[in-house]
């Protein structure tokens, strides 16, 4: 592991829970989420506004009665947008991303009245009280209109390899036709974010999306922004995410989370050198037996075999008989 993964910096580690939230997920940062889902969408989708919603959003039927999201946002043209950060790998990953997009589609239907309130409110920048907006609604609707739905972007920030996607930083994802390739339903899309496939280095990042790729990758190991970044999002994340600039709230909730953060760091390397080592034992041993069945076709007998390779005789006999 590189020691740079275990220090502290001027600026929180985006890969904690709570340091994504500081820099993102607060009513100050909304525009600089804002640049970032605009460089992420750039030639599909622009968003002037948007607005947090309660990330809980609970369950009928699961017995933990939740789903939990990092971010979870409304666009003043009526487009949800899931964002989370995953640090470690974890099985079914992909299917658990998978279940945030289809629960948050179906409560497209099921809050229906809510889902047209948050929108008029956001592109009228007016609150409504209920009663005002039950006046204002149509008294019927078919049956189809309950079920034209807004797109839902779902961003998955990952600071892991998954081995259901292929070797690269960003997989992008759409229902479309097996065969042609074209879009069946434009309103499901994923985005897949591998942080450890991007490997692009400052001088080599040319475009603001990649500089705040970067940055996200880097900036916890930073004592200041370098000079290469001038742009005005960076100033902001700059003050957004400067650990002196927390809370006491918010510094005690952070130290927590980089503590979680670096004993899983130090128990995924202590599991990898030990399957390394396993590994290197395993192919030592079978050197050993190629080696021992070579000399035994050579005539030599078991106690030289067993001198020469470090197996006991016993060993050498049972290896070079089967």
């Amino acid at each position: 592991m590189d020691n740079m993964d275990l220090t502290c910096g001027h600026f929180v580690n985006p890969f904690t829970d709570i340091g994504f939230k500081i820099i993102f997920g607060q009513p100050a940062s909304k525009e600089l989420l804002i640049t970032l889902l605009n460089e992420l969408l750039a030639g599909e989708h622009r968003i002037e506004n948007l607005i947090f919603l309660d990330k809980e959003n609970h369950s009928d039927s699961m017995a933990d009665a939740g789903i939990i999201y990092d971010l979870y946002c409304l666009t003043d043209t009526g487009e949800y947008i899931i964002v989370e950060m995953q640090n470690r790998f974890h099985s079914s990953f992909l299917d658990r991303t998978l279940f945030y997009m289809c629960r948050a589609i179906g409560r497209q239907v099921e809050n229906l009245r809510e889902k047209r309130r948050k929108e008029r409110e956001l592109q009228t920048g007016k609150l409504e009280t209920e009663e005002d907006f039950l006046l204002s609604e149509p008294m019927q609707e078919n049956y189809g209109s309950r079920y034209k739905l807004s797109t839902v972007y779902g961003i998955f920030l990952m600071n892991f390899r998954e081995p259901g996607l292929e070797e690269k930083f960003r997989t992008d994802t759409v229902i479309a036709d097996r065969e042609s390739g074209k879009v069946v339903n434009p309103h499901f899309r994923q985005i897949f974010l591998q942080f450890p496939y991007f490997t692009k280095e400052l001088k080599d990042c040319e475009t603001l999306y990649d500089k705040l790729i970067y940055t996200l990758k880097n900036m916890q190991h930073w004592n200041r922004m370098p000079d290469a970044l001038k742009e005005q999002v960076f100033s902001r994340l700059e003050e957004l995410a400067a650990v002196a600039n927390l809370s006491l709230e918010d510094r005690i909730a952070y130290d927590k989370a980089l503590d979680r953060y670096r004993v899983s760091r130090i128990v995924e390397e202590d599991a990898r050198e030990a399957g390394w080592k396993k590994g290197l034992a395993e192919g030592q041993a079978k050197e050993k037996v190629a080696i021992a069945r070579n000399l035994k076709s050579l005539g030599l007998s078991t106690a030289q075999i067993a001198q020469a390779t470090g197996l006991t005789e016993e060993e050498v006999e049972s290896t070079v008989n089967n």
